[in-house]
C-alpha cells in the first residue's frame, strides 16, 4: 500500500453521493426526496462506512431534501452518529466551493463526511487523489453513481493545507440495497 502524501496526522475525507431520488411532478430540485431504492441504499452505505472503519468525527451535508435522508439513514446504522452541519454551499457545488467548506474543519477532525451531489463530488474526489489504490480512479472516472463512497486519506497539519493532488483515493463503494 502507497502511503498518503503529505506530513502531519493521517486525515481521511469520505465522500457520499445521495442516494437515488424521486422526480415528482411539480417538486424543485432542490426538494425531491429519496426514490424507494434511495432509501433501501442509504442505510447500506452507513454500514459499508462503519465496515471500512471510517466512521467520520464532523458530518457536513447539502441542504438538499434528498442528501439530508441519505445522512440520516446512513448515520442511523452508527452507534452515536457524529454531529453534522447542513451547509447550502455543497448544493450544486464545484470543487473550489467543496474545498473550501472540507478546510473550515477543525484541526480535532481526523474523519470528514461530505454528503453532496454529482457533478462536485467526482470531481472533488478526481481533483484531490494524486494516486489511487488499485483501480479506485478508474472506477470513479468511468461513474461514481448514487449511493457511491469513496474514502480519501492524506496527511497535513490542518484541514486547510488539503489541496489538489494531496490525497491517495484509498477505497470506492456503491451500496445496493436488496428490495424487501
Amino acid at each position: 500500500m502507497t502511503a498518503p502524501f503529505g506530513a502531519g496526522p493521517l486525515r481521511r475525507l469520505v465522500v457520499l453521493r445521495h442516494a437515488k431520488s424521486a422526480w415528482p411532478d411539480g417538486v424543485a430540485d432542490h426538494e425531491r426526496p429519496l426514490a424507494p431504492r434511495g432509501r433501501r441504499d442509504a442505510p447500506v452505505a452507513g454500514r459499508m462506512i462503519a465496515d471500512a472503519d471510517c466512521l467520520p468525527n464532523l458530518a457536513v451535508c447539502s441542504t438538499a431534501v434528498r442528501t439530508r435522508q441519505t445522512w440520516e439513514l446512513a448515520a442511523a446504522q452508527w452507534g452515536t452518529p457524529p454531529p453534522v452541519r447542513h451547509d447550502p454551499r455543497v448544493y450544486a457545488a464545484d470543487v473550489p466551493d467543496l474545498l473550501e467548506v472540507a478546510r473550515e474543519a477543525s484541526d480535532e477532525v481526523g474523519t470528514l463526511l461530505l454528503v453532496g451531489h454529482n457533478p462536485g463530488l467526482e470531481e472533488l474526489v478526481l481533483a484531490l487523489a494524486g494516486d489511487g489504490l488499485d483501480d479506485t480512479l478508474d472506477e470513479v472516472r468511468t461513474k461514481f453513481p448514487t449511493s457511491a463512497v469513496a474514502v480519501l486519506a492524506w496527511r497535513g497539519p490542518t484541514w486547510r493545507d488539503l489541496a489538489p493532488g494531496t490525497a491517495l483515493l484509498t477505497g470506492v463503494m456503491v451500496a445496493r440495497g436488496k428490495k424487501e
